[in-house]
């Protein structure tokens, strides 16, 4: 708080609103505590006065080479107009292999910047979104970190291509109340049957996101009335065995 000062973000609010906000979504994935003080120094190095020396002495080695590793994919940002995205990735996937946590603070520092993106110009709205849904979900699919990558390509969307993304809300909340709890009821017909054949399940039902709709109806060159699985179902095992058994009755 103290480095950043009176600097304002876009919308206005004091700029150390946002290192908080980065640091409570990793703190919900319960990291580590080198990870969350990184998320709270992560633009103090770019924005600040402060030094990666301030940051060894104050804090120590680990979180002063996780908040460089940080600053680079920062400055990674600001090159992207000019590389292709592939070029993009493939950076990102090697600062990985140094240390994940890296990536996991540059992730959740996106979300929150996506979170508020309202507040930025338009033009430059078009590229965050844009360099999001091609680089960072992609990157949080890839390790694992998928309700990250979901919200990042969700709210992407909404700002790439609000009608399609309205037009796809409307349709679902009008099957929602024609069917009313649908996923509700198959997986409760998936859990009985799996049970009767002496399986023991656990089944999760989830209406697919207004993105990856949007991918299924472009990829399929169909209208949403031709597209049949809206709704996604995750059924748990207790054995591997118990996979394969699970298919043949389903």
């Amino acid at each position: 708080m103290k480095m950043h000062g009176s600097q304002l973000r876009a919308s206005g609010d004091p700029y150390f609103a946002h290192p908080i906000q980065v640091a409570g979504i990793l703190t919900d994935y319960r990291l580590d505590t080198a990870t969350i003080i990184t998320a709270l120094l992560h633009d103090v190095v770019e924005d600040t006065t402060a030094t990666r020396d301030d940051i060894a002495r104050l804090f120590g080695e680990e979180i002063a080479v996780l908040v460089e590793g940080v600053t680079k994919l920062s400055r990674l940002e600001l090159q992207a107009e000019h590389t292709r995205q592939a070029e993009n990735l493939r950076k990102f996937i090697l600062a990985i292999s140094r240390d994940v946590r890296v990536l996991l603070v540059k992730l959740a520092d996106r979300l929150h910047n996506m979170r508020t993106l309202k507040y930025v110009k338009p033009e430059k709205r078009e590229r965050i979104s844009r360099e999001t849904l091609e680089v960072y979900a992609p990157l949080g699919r890839s390790i694992g970190i998928h309700s990250i990558a979901s919200e990042l390509e969700e709210l992407a969307f909404e700002h790439l291509n609000p009608t399609a993304r309205t037009a796809i809300e409307r349709r679902l909340e009008a099957l929602k109340f024609e069917h009313g709890a649908a996923t509700d009821q198959v997986s409760r017909e998936i859990e009985r049957v799996l049970s009767e054949a002496g399986i023991t399940a656990r089944v999760f039902g989830r209406q697919k996101t207004p993105y990856s709709i949007w991918r299924k109806l472009q990829r399929k060159a169909v209208g949403f009335s031709s597209l049949s699985d809206i709704y996604g179902f995750r059924v748990i095992v207790e054995a591997e065995d118990d996979c394969y058994r699970a298919l043949g009755v389903i």
